[in-house]
């Protein structure tokens, strides 16, 4: 009998640390910013560095996030999360966590030294978010430098390490704000029973949910007016599409609470189109 127990604990532990690394925005930022690299000049092999450092660094943020949360996720019943579930153990997750971060240094550093030291530095950010700062006034900084570190991780990779515009580097701030909004907004009752008081759950739900699209379509406008260039009817519609989407996920967080955060990972997609179209107005 104990050795089927083991057997189906063996084979569910595979999953359970997919759930654990938070598999969908992982797997969005890797894709969306190796499509970024390619559209920007990088080769294959430059390409292929990019999303193992990235994949890398979203796996060991996304694995500490729910080793350090284990104990407030089960405090608020949050059974849908692997260690709560028992799916896996929060010190597998750690060490998952801590290989994932390990790897990510030599795989950012190949990159370039300044590249990979800025996307370093994006995700230390999140992992002080995960370690601490999610409770505090200042939970919106991590995101903005983990955003704004990414298109300037994919500039600095490129030949000659060009600085990122400027405006690129705001916008994915902006962005990171409002996808940290999108993302407490359907958790922050709970946090607040378990102590967590950061940005979004000091201002509470109604105010959170109302602020989100302010950044994300500022993001969105700022990647369409910055810079030089015509922007044309393309621009004009993704913008309109942009705060459409961020607008709706807004609205539609009254009864559906992954619809902002979703809403933000939409836009997302939108921003990193529109740096695509543009093409070499990364740098």
């Amino acid at each position: 009998m104990d050795g089927t127990r083991d057997g189906v604990r063996l084979r569910g532990l595979p999953a359970g640390l997919v759930m654990a690394c938070h598999p969908g925005p992982a797997v969005a930022v890797t894709l969306l910013m190796t499509a970024l690299a390619a559209s920007a000049g990088q080769d294959g092999r430059g390409c292929l560095l990019v999303g193992a450092a990235v994949l890398s660094g979203q796996l060991s943020v996304g694995w500490c996030n729910d080793a350090v949360d284990a104990r407030r996720d089960r405090a608020a019943d949050r059974y849908g999360k692997p260690v709560v579930s028992g799916a896996v153990g929060a010190t597998t997750v750690w060490a998952a966590s801590l290989v994932a971060l390990v790897l990510s240094v030599p795989l950012s550093l190949a990159c370039g030294a300044l590249a990979g030291g800025v996307h370093l530095l994006g995700i230390g950010a999140a992992w002080a978010y995960n370690l601490g700062l999610k409770a505090t006034a200042l939970s919106w900084l991590p995101y903005a430098v983990g955003f704004a570190a990414l298109p300037a991780f994919v500039a600095l990779g490129l030949p000659g390490s060009p600085w990122p515009a400027w405006w690129v580097v705001v916008s994915g701030a902006l962005l990171g704000v409002g996808a940290h909004l999108g993302n407490v907004l359907p958790d922050i009752r709970s946090d607040l029973v378990t102590g967590v008081r950061g940005w979004p759950q000091r201002l509470g739900p109604a105010r959170t949910r109302l602020l989100m699209p302010l950044p994300l379509v500022a993001a969105s406008a700022l990647l369409v007016l910055g810079g030089p260039g015509h922007r044309g009817p393309v621009g004009w519609a993704a913008l309109s599409v942009a705060a459409l989407t961020a607008v709706a996920g807004a609205a539609l967080g009254r009864h559906r609470t992954e619809a902002p955060f979703a809403a933000s990972v939409a836009v997302a997609g939108i921003d990193v189109a529109l740096l695509v179209w543009r093409g070499a107005a990364l740098t």
